[in-house]
């Protein structure tokens, strides 16, 4: 599985972007990744969930998983987080890159 996590907005404006490849990942990361992936239904999100409040000062993230051959990308707002999906990106956010 491919992940790819970009943050963007917030009070500085830098975008960062985060790239997973589940097969370089440790056995007990990639199934807690696939978990979490699985768990926030994300293959079943709409493609964009917007905030009920505004904030030029807020993040956006942009999330895409490719996995058997199926791919998907949602954007949220940070104020749009909530469950599941603030457990994933919170995940990705601090996933130590190899």
């Amino acid at each position: 599985m491919r992940i790819s996590l970009e943050r963007s907005g917030g009070f500085a404006g830098i975008t960062r972007t985060t790239n997973i490849d589940t097969a370089t990942l440790p056995p007990n990361e990639s199934n807690q990744v696939s978990q979490l992936i699985q768990s926030a239904g994300f293959f079943e999100l709409p493609q964009t969930i917007a905030s009920d409040t505004r904030g030029s000062d807020r993040f956006q993230y942009t999330l895409t998983v490719e996995d058997n051959g199926k791919q998907h990308t949602i954007t949220v707002g940070e104020s749009a987080l909530s469950g599941d999906l603030k457990s994933l990106i919170e995940w990705l956010k601090n996933a130590p890159t190899r």
